[in-house]
C-alpha cells in the first residue's frame, strides 16, 4: 500500500517527473538522484537500522543533505512505501558452468519477496542478452529458466544497459537491477560507465552479486569483484559477497526492504550549476546506528 503524500509534496513530485520527460536530465531512485531540472534535486533514499532493517517514521528535521560538501536547504520530504520494479540479470556464459543452478535459487529468493504490486523480469546474458521472464508480479519462474545453460562470452555491461532500458519505460517510482554474476565481462560493447550512466537515468538503483567459485582466488576475481561493488556503490545498491545459504536469504530480504521503503528530499543546489559535471551526494541522519543508502551524486546539465 502507498501511503499518500501531503498535497504540496505530491504536486512537486509530480511536476517534476513531468519535467522529467522532456529534459536529459539523470533520474534516480532510491539510492537515487533525479535531477529534476536545471536547479531541483530529489534523492530517494534508505535508511536502515544495524540489522539492515528498513526504519520507518523519520522526520524531515532528523535529515541533512549535502552537495560537494555543502548544506544543503531541504525543500521537500516525505516518506512511503511503493511498488518497484527490478529486472534479475543472470549470468550463463561459460565461466558460470557450475554455478546456474545457485543462481537460478538466488532469483528465486528475490522472487518470494515480491508484494502484490512488485514487478520484476528475468534476464540471461551470455555472448547475447536475452530476456526470459517478462515483468510481473509472479513468484514462479518459468520453465525457460530450468533450461539455462552455460556458454559463450559474458556481456554484462550490455545487459546492464538492456536492463536499464526496459525499466526507463516502467511507471514505478522504485527501479532496481540484480545482478548474478562473477563479474567478468568479456565482449560487451557498452563500457561500464556507460552502462551505469544507463542505470542512473532510468532511476535503478544496482544490486551485485558475486557468484564467483567460493574457492576462486587471485586477482582476477579482486578485479571482478571491485567491478561489481562499483555498479552497486555508485548506484546506490549493494554487493553480496556470498552468494548462499543463509547470507543469500538476508541479503535478498533486505534488498527488497530497501527498495520497498524511502524517503524523497528534495533541494535546489546552493551553487546550480550547468557543468555536465558529477556532483556528489551525502545524506545523514541525526540518529545514531543507522545506515542511510542513497546514490552517491549526480551528472548536471551542461549549458548549451
Amino acid at each position: 500500500m502507498t501511503r499518500a503524500f501531503p498535497f504540496s509534496v505530491r504536486t512537486a513530485i509530480f511536476l517534476a517527473s513531468v519535467c522529467l520527460l522532456f529534459t536529459n536530465s539523470i533520474a534516480a531512485q532510491d539510492d537515487d538522484v533525479i535531477s529534476v531540472d536545471s536547479s531541483m534535486v530529489l534523492v530517494n533514499a534508505a535508511v536502515l537500522d544495524h540489522d539492515g532493517k528498513p526504519v520507518r517514521n523519520l522526520r524531515k528535521d532528523q535529515f541533512k543533505i549535502f552537495e560537494d560538501g555543502r548544506a544543503q536547504d531541504i525543500s521537500i520530504f516525505a516518506a512511503a512505501e511503493v511498488p518497484f520494479a527490478a529486472a534479475i540479470l543472470i549470468d550463463t556464459s561459460g565461466s558460470m558452468e557450475e554455478r546456474i543452478s545457485l543462481a537460478r535459487s538466488a532469483a528465486i529468493k528475490f522472487l518470494e519477496g515480491l508484494r502484490v504490486d512488485d514487478s520484476a523480469a528475468i534476464f540471461r546474458f551470455d555472448s547475447k542478452v536475452e530476456q526470459v521472464q517478462d515483468f510481473s508480479n509472479s513468484r514462479d519462474l518459468n520453465d525457460r529458466l530450468f533450461d539455462l545453460r552455460s556458454k559463450g562470452m559474458t556481456s554484462l555491461n550490455d545487459a546492464i544497459h538492456r536492463a536499464a532500458a526496459d525499466l526507463s519505460k516502467r511507471t514505478e517510482k522504485r527501479k532496481a537491477i540484480i545482478v548474478l554474476s562473477d563479474g567478468m565481462d568479456t565482449m560487451s560493447k557498452n563500457s561500464p560507465d556507460k552502462a551505469m550512466k544507463a542505470a542512473l537515468e532510468a532511476g535503478a538503483s544496482i544490486f551485485t552479486v558475486d557468484m564467483s567459485a567460493t574457492d576462486a582466488t587471485g586477482i582476477q576475481r579482486t578485479q571482478n569483484q571491485a567491478i561489481l561493488k562499483k555498479f552497486a556503490e555508485k548506484t546506490g545498491g549493494t554487493f553480496v559477497a556470498t552468494p548462499g545459504g543463509v547470507a543469500m536469504r538476508d541479503a535478498f530480504k533486505a534488498i527488497v526492504g530497501d527498495l520497498g521503503t524511502q524517503y524523497t528530499l528534495g533541494y535546489q543546489p546552493s551553487t546550480a550549476a550547468r557543468d555536465g559535471r558529477w556532483h556528489e551526494i551525502e545524506v545523514r541522519v541525526n540518529k545514531p546506528n543507522l545506515t542511510v543508502r542513497a546514490r552517491k551524486g549526480y551528472n548536471a546539465e551542461r549549458s548549451k
